[in-house]
């Protein structure tokens, strides 16, 4: 099987820009993409315990890898919330899935994004890492809209091993990720 296009992109030219740009002596310090999560709260499991198996199906279907359910740490009365419910969904991906969820993300969902203008540069955490919301699964083409009941969103965590902020945007930048243009 060959190398996903991304991966291939990341050894051939953005580890040599990014050395270049931050003056690193070893290619070693360029940071680089470690894994993708992709995590999804499914509030309303709490009444219809159905809905966490549908999540969890999309994520998969989305990703192309098994995804697991999440469930509450603690108990909230006023939720109806009881510890260790299943109220959400998740999936992390490294390697050459990784890459080419990016890929399809960035080439063919974020294009049918509505009104899409770019992502906004204002998920970094401080550590490199960067999350992106997504308002809707149906943007993804696996997902069928004729089957989709309810219209949800998800978190996309890119964990990177970048020190900085501003590392890890280049880096993102570099994969191609379509920032927002500032004013």
């Amino acid at each position: 099987m060959a190398n996903p296009r991304l991966k291939d992109k990341y050894r051939n030219e953005i580890v040599s820009s990014l050395k270049e740009h931050f003056q690193y002596t070893s290619v070693m310090q360029v940071p680089k993409l470690t894994k993708i999560s992709i995590n999804k709260g499914i509030g309303a499991a709490v009444a219809d315990k159905k809905l966490v198996d549908v999540g969890v199906e999309e994520l998969t279907t989305i990703s192309g890898q098994k995804a697991v359910p999440t469930k509450a740490k603690n108990s909230i009365s006023n939720f109806k919330l009881r510890e260790g419910m299943p109220i959400g969904a998740r999936v992390t991906l490294r390697g050459d899935k990784m890459y080419e969820f990016l890929d399809r993300l960035m080439t063919v969902a974020l294009p049918r994004v509505r009104d899409f203008r770019g992502i906004k540069d204002k998920g970094f955490d401080g550590r490199g890492n960067y999350t992106l919301g997504v308002k809707e699964q149906i943007i993804f083409p696996e997902i069928s809209i004729d089957k989709v009941n309810k219209i949800t969103g998800m978190d996309i965590t890119f964990v990177t091993t970048a020190k900085t902020d501003e590392e890890s945007f280049e880096l993102l930048k570099a994969f191609g990720l379509p920032f927002a243009k500032k004013n």
